[in-house]
């Protein structure tokens, strides 16, 4: 597949965006009281969100888990209204209501971010059956880890995709922890994308750290979607460098490992390539990495100059 030069500019400055904005979380996380709640990173994993959200259109729908910093900001989220909603604060894009594990950012389609286990895809269904009865083209994306993968509810909304030939691709992070589990302590088989044979659409494994291999599988499995032709379940192999959780000291990842994986880092493979091809020039990517330096640390400042809201405005945007 031939990528565009643009294609390949949208997922590198969304590597280096999602990369650098949670630099400053994993830094800010460490001052007492600034942040609230759990903060759960995806650092080593962005090529997937990456390349996922430059194979869809605007259009499209994400379902999203609890790590979902990359997928959000892939999609087009405002940094700045990202980051105020991290903070709790009323400039966010849900109110300062959701914080860091729950957002919704419905501007760019990107309709729920779930920390229930293998939430997402019963939604995700949900929104593709919605998509199909109104004779829509546009396809959902639903992410989850290995973890998810052997709840219930995920194998429910595989079979049921199938059945009805819905438009949503299935994207499942392996990481290889589900929280402090590794995979083969709660999996038996090689690779989730094996299980798609008992549902009978196509599983895809694919170097989940490759984001242009990452983007030629998402738009395959996106043209399949769009044409009527049902769900597929890609399996992307990446690695989170960090715990599940900041809060968590990784002392089940021997070290050895995360450094492996580090060496492996998208963001290295995507530069050198484009480096080498002559897609982008020195000059050029440095401007690219002011330019992300300077979205963070507006994002950073608007999220600390914006008020919290008041105790009434929880009484706000409720259905009853």
């Amino acid at each position: 597949m031939q990528i565009p030069r643009q294609k390949k500019m949208e997922m590198l400055r969304s590597l280096l965006l999602s990369r650098r904005f949670e630099e400053e979380l994993t830094e800010l996380c460490k001052i007492e009281h600034k942040i609230p709640g759990m903060m759960i990173l995806c650092t080593g994993q962005e090529a997937v969100g990456a390349g996922v959200c430059a194979a869809l259109q605007p259009e499209d729908v994400i379902i999203t888990n609890h790590r979902s910093h990359s997928h959000l900001l892939a999609k087009g989220a405002d940094p700045k209204t990202l980051m105020a909603e991290i903070f709790g604060k009323r400039t966010g894009c849900n109110k300062g209501k959701s914080g860091t594990l729950h957002m919704a950012v419905p501007e760019v389609n990107a309709l729920c971010t779930t920390t229930v286990v293998g939430g997402g895809p019963p939604i995700a269904v949900g929104v593709a059956f919605s998509q199909q009865y109104r004779a829509e083209k546009q396809v959902t994306v639903c992410f989850i880890g290995d973890g998810a993968a052997n709840e219930g509810s995920v194998h429910e909304a595989l079979n049921l995709a199938s059945v009805w030939a819905l438009p949503v691709i299935f994207v499942c992070e392996n990481n290889l922890y589900a929280g402090a589990q590794r995979y083969e302590e709660h999996t038996n088989v090689p690779n989730i994308a094996d299980r798609a044979a008992g549902y009978a659409i196509p599983g895809v494994v694919v170097d989940g750290n490759d984001a242009l291999a990452v983007y030629e599988s998402a738009v395959e499995a996106r043209v399949r979607a769009a044409a009527g032709s049902g769900p597929t379940l890609i399996e992307y192999k990446t690695y989170r460098w960090r715990g599940h959780g900041e809060a968590d000291l990784q002392i089940y990842q021997p070290k050895e490992e995360i450094a492996a994986w580090q060496a492996m880092c998208p963001i290295p493979k995507l530069r050198g390539e484009m480096l080498a091809q002559g897609l982008i020039s020195k000059d050029e990517l440095g401007e690219l990495e002011t330019r992300i330096d300077t979205i963070v640390q507006d994002a950073i400042r608007f999220a600390e100059e914006s008020p919290y809201p008041e105790p009434p405005e929880a009484l706000e945007d409720l259905f009853a």
